[in-house]
C-alpha cells in the first residue's frame, strides 16, 4: 500500500494500519477495502495539520493520537474533553492558563476526529432539517456547534483539528447525546470545489426598492426576484406550531434605508442561520412575495430554489424596476430611528448590542447568567438553537438588538427577545460542573410558565426565584426533582406549577394576549413583552420553615416588654411572686402581612412521633401546626398525612415562657432579672384556606388526578392486607406512662413512654382486599362474644393522636399480609397486652404497630351495617355546675378567657424551671348559659405531668373539653 511508505519504523507502520482499519469501518461507503486515494488523503491531511503545530518532535505522524468514531465518543467519553492536533503542549498550557481563577480547563485528550459535516442526522427525510449541524460517520451522528460556517462545507469529509466534546450530563439546558464544539475551521480531506459565483452578473433589487414593491399589486408579485444588501438584523431560530424558521433583514449603505425582512422557512435553508453574520453583505436569489398567518403585511420569502451568496459587486447588476412596472412606485415608508427607547412610568428600556463573557450561571433552568462579572443576562425570552447548550461560564457571546435595563433588582440586565440575536464568538475552555438529570425539567417548566402565562420580565424573575425557593425546600429528600418540575404526560400542570398557580392566577390570569412572534420580530416600532417594565413588589415568598420559625421567634422576643404585659395601676400592688407568675407565660400572634414579602408556608404534612402534634416539614426542619377542619367536616382526614400543604392565610403563634425574679414592678425595665427564656411556636390555619397537593408517585412524576370535587384525593392505591371497622368510644390523653415491654427471653423494666390509648367496639368481622375495595366481612366465630377492643399507641404510632375522636368510625388496616387473622380477632398475645386485659377487663387488646394505618370508616356496602358515628357529646350546664356529684366527669365547649402557669397540685416544683412541661396550667373558660346574657366562668387545671400541652390553648379560642373530672372548691365554684 502506498501509504506504508510514509515511514519506516514499526510504530508508524502499526499506526497506519490502524488508520486503514478505521477508515474501512467508519468512513468507507462499503464494507470492502477503502479507496487507496481516501486513505492517502486522510494521512496527508493529518500530516500537514500535525506539521503546522511546530512541536512534532521530529515525528512525521502524530503517533500519540488515536482515531475516534462518533459512536465511540458518545459511548466511551463520559467526561468533557478537548483535542488540539495543531497545538503544541506549550500552546495548550498557555491556553489552559487563561481560564478564570478557581476554574478547571477542559482536559486534553489525544484524539483524531474525522467526519462529514451535515445538517441532517442520519438518513432521515430532508424535511426533518431544523438548522442544526452534525458530524457524521458510518457509526452515527453527533450534534456540533461552530463559530463560522461556509455553506460549501456541507456534505464533505473533514478532519477537525481543534474541538471539545461536552457529554449530555454536562449540558446546561439540553437533553441529548452530547455535542461537539468545533474551535477552528475544519480541514478538508479532499479538495473542495469552490464556487466562484455566477458567470454573468445577476440582476438584483436593492432593499429599499424591494420594500416598496411589497406595497405594489402588480402581477410581478408572483415572480421570483433577487435581492442584495447588508445584513442589519437576524432573528433567532424560532419553532412554533411544529415549524422552524428565522427572519433576516437586509439594508442599504445608508442608515435611512428601511430594513427589508425576509423569512426563511425551507428546511434545507435553515442552516443559513449559522453562515449569516451581521454587517456582512449577501445576495438572496429567487425570492417571492407572500403572506403569512398572524401578520397583516406581505413579506419576502425564500423559495426551494433560493440560494445564499456573499455579495460581490462584480457579479451583480441593479434591477431597473421600471422595466417591470409602468405605474408609479409608492413613496417609501417612513423609517423609524435605529435607536429605540420605550418608556413607562417606572423604567426606560432601550435596545443595544454588546459583546461579553459569561462568568457565572445564576439560574441555569431559568436562563439567567452573569456577564463580565457585572451584568445579568436573561435568555428566557429567546429560543436559542439547541436550547443554548454552549452557554456556560467562559463562553464569549455577541448580543445584537437586545433590551437593556438599567437596574433590575439593583443589577443592569440584558434580555434578548425573538428579534435579537445571540452569536457565539469563542467557546468556553472551562470544565463546567456536572448538571443534574433534572435540570432539563426545570428548563421546561420555566418555559411553560413564561409562554402560557405571558409573563413580563419582573414577574418572570419572581417566578424563577419562587421555583428556586420551592425546589430548595422540598428536593431531593421530600420530593424528587422530576416529581416537582415535570408535567404530566397529558400536558396538565406539574406540582411546581400547581404551587405557584394561586399567585400567578392573580397576577397573570389565563387568557392574556398571546405573544405574536411575527409582530415581535418585524414590527416597527418594536413591540414585545420586554417593552414595558415596572418594578414588581414581590407578591410572596416561600421561606424555609426553619428560617421562618427563627424569624418568628426573633420578632416575638424583640417586642417582649414586661411593662406592657402588666396593666397599670394594678401592677403597683402586686407582690413579687404574683408579678413573676403573671410574666411566666405570654403569647403573640403574627399574620402574613407582618412580614415583607408575605410568606407562603409550604411543607409536607406529617405527624410527630415524639409529641403527637401535626407538623409542616421541609428540608430545613419542621414547624408544628394546628390545621382546623372545614366547616363541613368535623375532623381532619388522616389521609392528608404525606400531602403537600400550601397556606397563604395563617396565624403564627409564639408562646413565650420566662423565669424571672423581679423584686417589684419598678424593676420591670431591667432585663437582667430575666433568668431563663423558652419558646413554643406553631402555626394555625384552616384547611379551607389551604391548597392540598398529593405527593406524586415516583413513577408518574405528576399529582394523582381526581374529580374536581375531590379536595383530599388518595395518595396511592388502597393498601393490601386485612382490616376491620372500629367504633371509637373513648380516648385517653397523650402523656407519659410506665409500660413494661419484652425483648428476647425476659421482660424489660418499665419505661416512661409517651403514649395514649383508646377503646371501642369492632363493627363486623375481618375484611380482605377484593380488587381496589375491601371485601365483605368474614363471619364472626361467636356472635355473642364481646367485641370491645383496647388499642395502645406508643412510639411512632402516637402520630395518630390528632386524628382519633370518640363517636367516630375508623378502619384499622394491617398492610402486612403475613400477619395472622387471629390478630384482629383475639388481639395481641404479648405480656403487656395480657397485663392490660387483666386491668381493664377487655377481651381484646392490640398494640398498634408503626406500619398500621387508620382511615375514616366507610360501612357502605356492608349488609346490615349503618353509619353510626356520633357527634361530640356535651354535659348539660346543670351537670357541670351541680355539686351533688363531685367526682363525676363532664364534657363541654367553652371559650378560653385567660391562661396562666401555676405550681403543680402536688405542691412541688423545680426551682428555676418555668416550662409548661414542669408546671401546671390554669385555664379560665366561659360557659354559655342558655337563659342568661352573661357567661359563667370556670377554671380548668391541667396538671404538670401532662406533656405535651395541646396546641392552640389561647385566650379567645373555643375549645371542646372531654371527660374532665369536676371538682368543687371550698367556696363552691367549680
Amino acid at each position: 500500500m502506498a501509504v506504508e511508505e510514509v515511514g519506516s519504523s514499526g510504530s508508524e507502520q502499526a499506526w497506519l494500519q490502524v488508520v486503514h482499519s478505521f477508515i474501512q469501518k467508519n468512513l468507507s461507503p462499503t464494507s470492502e477495502d477503502p479507496c487507496i486515494q481516501l486513505v492517502e488523503a486522510v494521512v496527508n491531511c493529518v500530516k500537514a495539520t500535525w506539521a503546522s503545530s511546530g512541536g512534532t518532535g521530529g515525528l512525521s505522524l502524530p503517533l500519540s493520537y488515536s482515531f475516534v468514531s462518533v459512536q465511540e465518543l458518545k459511548s466511551h467519553q463520559h467526561l468533557p474533553c478537548c483535542s488540539h492536533l495543531a497545538w503544541s503542549s506549550t500552546e495548550y498550557q498557555t491556553w489552559a492558563n487563561k481560564t478564570a481563577r478557581n476554574t478547571v480547563p477542559l482536559p486534553r485528550e489525544r484524539l483524531l476526529l474525522l467526519g462529514i459535516l451535515s445538517d441532517l442526522p442520519g438518513d432521515l427525510d430532508p424535511d426533518y432539517r431544523d438548522g442544526s449541524l452534525y458530524v457524521k460517520d458510518n457509526s452515527g451522528a453527533l450534534g456540533c456547534e461552530l463559530l463560522d460556517l461556509d455553506l460549501s462545507w456541507l456534505g464533505h469529509l473533514f478532519l477537525f483539528p481543534s474541538w471539545s466534546y461536552i457529554p449530555p450530563a454536562w449540558q446546561q439546558r439540553s437533553l441529548g447525546s452530547g455535542h461537539l464544539e468545533l474551535w477552528c475551521p475544519p480541514v478538508p480531506v479532499l479538495p473542495l470545489i469552490l464556487n466562484h459565483g455566477p458567470e454573468t452578473p445577476i440582476r438584483v433589487l436593492c432593499p429599499e426598492m424591494a420594500s416598496q414593491l411589497l406595497q405594489h399589486r402588480s402581477k410581478f408579485r408572483r415572480q421570483q426576484l433577487h435581492v442584495a444588501g447588508q445584513l442589519v438584523r437576524l432573528s433567532t431560530l424560532v419553532k412554533t406550531h411544529q415549524k422552524t424558521y428565522f427572519i433576516l433583514s437586509l439594508g442599504g449603505p445608508s442608515s435611512t434605508t428601511a430594513p427589508m425582512p425576509v423569512i426563511v422557512q425551507i428546511p434545507n435553508q435553515l442552516v443559513w442561520h449559522h453562515a449569516l453574520r451581521p454587517n456582512c453583505s449577501y445576495v438572496l436569489t429567487n425570492l417571492q412575495i407572500s403572506t403569512i398567518r398572524g401578520f397583516s403585511r406581505r413579506i419576502w420569502t425564500t423559495t426551494p430554489s433560493s440560494d445564499l451568496m456573499s455579495l460581490d459587486p462584480e457579479h451583480i447588476q441593479e434591477f431597473n424596476v421600471e422595466e417591470l412596472v409602468s405605474e408609479t412606485v409608492p413613496n417609501p415608508l417612513p423609517v423609524p430611528s435605529s435607536s429605540q427607547q420605550h418608556c413607562n412610568s417606572t423604567r426606560t428600556v432601550r435596545m443595544l448590542s454588546y459583546q461579553g463573557t459569561v462568568t457565572k450561571v445564576l439560574n441555569g433552568p431559568a436562563g439567567l447568567y452573569e456577564l463580565d462579572g457585572q451584568l445579568c443576562l436573561c435568555l428566557a425570552y429567546q429560543q436559542l438553537p439547541n436550547n443554548g447548550r454552549t452557554v456556560r461560564p467562559g463562553v464569549q457571546l455577541e448580543l445584537q438588538d437586545v433590551h437593556f435595563f438599567q437596574s433590575v433588582g439593583g443589577v443592569p440586565m440584558l434580555v434578548p427577545c425573538l428579534r435579537g440575536t445571540v452569536l457565539l464568538r469563542v467557546f468556553s475552555q472551562q470544565e463546567s460542573p456536572k448538571q443534574s438529570s433534572h435540570s432539563y425539567c426545570g428548563v421546561v417548566v420555566h418555559l411553560r410558565l413564561l409562554l402560557e402565562r405571558h409573563l413580563g420580565l419582573s414577574l418572570y424573575l419572581w417566578t424563577a426565584k419562587a421555583l428556586e425557593e420551592i425546589t430548595s425546600k422540598l428536593c431531593p429528600r421530600l420530593l424528587r426533582h422530576h416529581q416537582l418540575l415535570q408535567s404530566s404526560s397529558s400536558g396538565s400542570a406539574g406540582v411546581g406549577e400547581l404551587l405557584l398557580a394561586p399567585t400567578l392566577d392573580a397576577l397573570a390570569p389565563p387568557g392574556r394576549p398571546i405573544r405574536n412572534v411575527y409582530q415581535e420580530i418585524l414590527e416597527d416600532p418594536h413591540h414585545c413583552p420586554l417593552q414595558e417594565y415596572s418594578v414588581l413588589q414581590p407578591p410572596c415568598s416561600f421561606p424555609a420553615l426553619a428560617t421562618f420559625k427563627e424569624d418568628g421567634q426573633h420578632r416575638a422576643w424583640a417586642i417582649f416588654d414586661p411593662v406592657t404585659l402588666l396593666p397599670l395601676p394594678e401592677v403597683t400592688y402586686l407582690s413579687s411572686c404574683v408579678l413573676n407568675s403573671r410574666l411566666a407565660w405570654s403569647w403573640v400572634c403574627f399574620s402574613p402581612s407582618d412580614f415583607k414579602p408575605p410568606p407562603v408556608l409550604l411543607g409536607v404534612l406529617v405527624a410527630s412521633s415524639h409529641r403527637g402534634w401535626l407538623q409542616l416539614r421541609d428540608q430545613s426542619g419542621s414547624l408544628p401546626c394546628l390545621p382546623l377542619p372545614k366547616p363541613s367536616q368535623a375532623f381532619i382526614d388522616p389521609r392528608l398525612i404525606g400531602s403537600l400543604v400550601r397556606v397563604e392565610q395563617f396565624q403564627l403563634v409564639v408562646e413565650r415562657e420566662v423565669k424571672s425574679n423581679f423584686p417589684s414592678w419598678k424593676e420591670l425595665g431591667m432585663p437582667e432579672f430575666i433568668q431563663e427564656r423558652g419558646t413554643n411556636i406553631y402555626v394555625l390555619f384552616s384547611l379551607d384556606d389551604a391548597l392540598i397537593v398529593p405527593i406524586p408517585s415516583a413513577y408518574s412524576g405528576h399529582p394523582a388526578t381526581q374529580g374536581p370535587q375531590a379536595k383530599f384525593p388518595h395518595l396511592e392505591g388502597p393498601p393490601k392486607g386485612q382490616s376491620r371497622l372500629l367504633l371509637l368510644s373513648h380516648k385517653e390523653c397523650l402523656m407519659k406512662r410506665n409500660y413494661q415491654s419484652s425483648q428476647g427471653d425476659g421482660p424489660l423494666p418499665p419505661k416512661h413512654t409517651l403514649s395514649f390509648h383508646v377503646s371501642g367496639t369492632w363493627l363486623g368481622g375481618i375484611q380482605r382486599k377484593d380488587g381496589d375495595d375491601w371485601g365483605l366481612p368474614e363471619p364472626l366465630g361467636d356472635e355473642n362474644q364481646d367485641q370491645k377492643v383496647f388499642l395502645l399507641f406508643f412510639g411512632p404510632s402516637i402520630r395518630w393522636f390528632e386524628f382519633l375522636h370518640p363517636g367516630q368510625q375508623y378502619r384499622l388496616i394491617i398492610p402486612d399480609p403475613s400477619q395472622p387473622p387471629s390478630l384482629l380477632e383475639e388481639g395481641d398475645s404479648s405480656p403487656l397486652s395480657q397485663r392490660i386485659l387483666e386491668l381493664t377487663g377487655y377481651t381484646s387488646c392490640l398494640i398498634v404497630q408503626n406500619d398500621w394505618i387508620l382511615e375514616p370508616g366507610n360501612p357502605q356496602g356492608i349488609p346490615g351495617m349503618l353509619g353510626i358515628s356520633k357527634g361530640l357529646s356535651e354535659s348539660s350546664l346543670t351537670e357541670i355546675l351541680s355539686g351533688s356529684s363531685p367526682g363525676s366527669f363532664v364534657s363541654f365547649s367553652a371559650e378560653i378567657l385567660s391562661r396562666t402557669l401555676c405550681v403543680p397540685f402536688s405542691g412541688t416544683s423545680q426551682q428555676g424551671n418555668s416550662q409548661a412541661s414542669q408546671h401546671g396550667v390554669k385555664l379560665t373558660v366561659a360557659l354559655d348559659a342558655a337563659n342568661s346574657a352573661s357567661r359563667i366562668p370556670i377554671d380548668v387545671y391541667i396538671e404538670a405531668p401532662h406533656p405535651p400541652l395541646p396546641l392552640g390553648l389561647l385566650p379567645g379560642t373555643r375549645v371542646y373539653f372531654q371527660q374532665l373530672e369536676r371538682r368543687v372548691s371550698r367556696p363552691s365554684p367549680v
